[in-house]
């Protein structure tokens, strides 16, 4: 559902694809090919949060923001399960793991890998191409079949929001 805060709704692309069950409050812009799944809630509250085209944002996400802390999610990006994304920047073609953890002003570069369970806290950068696991500590730099993985993520996603938008439909007992 999406709800409008003060005035402001969600803009939402048409070639984007929300489920139904999730809740999208205020500032939020979600772009061309992205998709946001079931119970996952985007409270755009403070700031703006930005879901870049082709990204995905699995079930169960948390995405808020406080002020002065917009939160972004670059291009072709997966957001895994029950991930809690605060207020932080997500660069092109990343992968946050399910039940990751990415506090306000940590910026993620492009082509990283944060694994299931990571925290990333407040103010981390983690430079492009890495993959960290636990506690925002970087395990190495991901070599280019990795970075594919990734890529492809998003595209398995992109190509299950068409499936899910044509194919779905509301059964009522």
């Amino acid at each position: 559902m999406l709800y409008e805060l003060d005035g402001i709704a969600p803009e939402v692309h048409s070639g984007a694809w929300i489920s139904p069950g999730t809740h999208l409050i205020g500032k939020i812009s979600v772009a061309d090919l992205a998709s946001i799944w079931f119970g996952s809630t985007l409270r755009g509250d403070n700031e703006l949060i930005s879901v870049g085209t082709g990204s995905n944002v699995q079930e169960n996400c948390v995405l808020h923001t406080d002020m002065g802390f917009p939160l972004t999610i670059g291009t072709n990006c997966t957001i895994g399960h029950k991930a809690m994304l605060h207020g932080c920047t997500i660069g092109d073609n990343s992968l946050i793991g399910m039940g990751a953890t990415v506090l306000n002003g940590a910026v993620i570069g492009k082509n990283c890998l944060i694994g299931a369970g990571a925290l990333i806290t407040e103010g981390k950068v983690i430079p492009d191409g890495s993959l960290v696991m636990g506690i925002g500590k970087i395990a190495r730099e991901l070599d280019k079949a990795a970075i594919n993985g990734l890529t492809l993520s998003a595209l398995n996603y992109q190509q299950n929001a068409a499936r899910f938008r044509a194919g779905m439909k509301e059964v009522r007992s």
